[in-house]
């Protein structure tokens, strides 16, 4: 059971229903996730949903290696409706599924290319020890540049902060489907 009621968008604020608008009108189209919960602080919402239509759809990261780090940090944080929501978007980037399910079972996946082990080692590495050795960042560089790797931490960043919104108000998963985290 969530936390907050849910809202009634017929009785938003003027400052809601202006980032609800711009939520809904933008690539998610719809308000799933962290946005009900972030719309109790209207400015944080819109605030975040920018930051975060940057980091899902304009990073320089390919799709699926961006997938691959949203899919380890809801792991991390055991945000089951993160999880659910990004491993399916993994996959339809081209993750593969042996790969989404070694990470939902926090065991090391069978990588097939460098980069994805690039990724997998930056980040958990950073999630284990709230560092970032020289050797993991010296690759995360040279695989994806500068930017790349300044992306890769926003991205990461960005959904701790959707993880934490996520457990904290117990945003639920779809009627009837299962959490995808033991």
């Amino acid at each position: 059971m969530p936390r907050l009621a849910p809202l009634d968008l017929n009785k938003l604020t003027p400052e809601q229903k202006k980032v609800a608008d711009a939520i809904m009108s933008g690539p998610r189209g719809g308000l799933r996730g962290p946005f009900e919960p972030w719309l109790r602080s209207p400015v944080l919402a819109d605030r975040a949903q920018k930051l975060g239509e940057y980091c899902r759809f304009h990073n320089t990261l390919p799709r699926d290696l961006s997938e691959l780090a949203i899919c380890l940090v809801g792991r991390h944080f055991k945000a089951q409706f993160e999880f659910y929501a990004h491993a399916r978007l993994a996959k339809e980037a081209g993750l593969p599924e042996d790969i989404i399910e070694a990470v939902r079972l926090r065991a090391t996946p069978p990588f097939k290319r460098d980069v994805e082990k690039v990724v997998y080692d930056f980040v958990t590495e950073y999630l284990e020890t709230n560092r970032v050795a020289p050797p993991n960042y010296k690759r995360a560089i040279d695989a994806f540049g500068e930017q790349g790797v300044v992306d890769l931490v926003g991205v990461c960043g960005y959904y701790m902060l959707v993880s934490m919104t996520l457990n904290v108000f117990e945003v639920p998963l779809p009627p009837g489907e299962p959490d995808p985290l033991p």
